[in-house]
């Protein structure tokens, strides 16, 4: 028993000696990952900045391909690919709610361009162009460098959400 409780006591505070910020004014991350999606698995890269110990702002890329079977007369096979670039911005959490500083928890909106782009004789409408949307995500850091994030949003490239790693440089 004593064991164990040693052994809790050093993982805490091991959690607390990795535990910062979300992201401080003029530290940066970078975010890469997968995303959610019924058109397609979704990959990301994104990169972010602290303007403010609780707002962050940034931009991200992200791409997906699918094939679908469209229910017209031919019944055809169809390949799409998009291609987005968005902008974001973001209130973190963390300070305004006291949560523990391995957990980084955060809301805010997005603003994209997405290439749509679909075979030349695809029967149907597919077109690119702007869109708003907003998310919510967590973080947990497991280091002062290394966390995981999972974020859920609509209206963006992904509109379901999206998992991955963050690293901060």
């Amino acid at each position: 028993m004593k064991k164990l409780l040693v052994l809790s006591f050093l993982l805490g505070v091991g959690q607390l000696a990795f535990g910062q910020y979300a992201l401080d004014k003029g530290q940066a991350q970078f975010n890469g990952g997968f995303g959610f999606s019924s058109w397609g698995v979704p990959v990301y890269a994104g990169f972010d900045v602290g303007v403010h110990r609780d707002i962050s702002v940034g931009g991200e890329l992200s791409f997906r391909s699918y094939y679908d079977n469209y229910q017209g007369p031919n019944k055809n096979r169809y390949h799409h690919s998009i291609v987005g670039l968005a902008g974001n911005g973001n209130y973190h959490f963390n300070t305004l709610l006291d949560i523990p500083t391995n957990w980084d928890f955060y809301a805010g909106l997005n603003l994209g361009f997405y290439f749509w782009n679909s075979d030349d004789d695809y029967p149907g409408t597919r077109s690119s162009g702007l869109a708003l949307g907003g998310q919510i995500g967590g973080r947990y850091y497991f280091s002062k460098k290394f966390g995981i994030n999972l974020e859920a949003g609509g209206a963006n490239a992904f509109s379901g959400g999206k998992f991955g790693v963050t690293i901060k440089l």
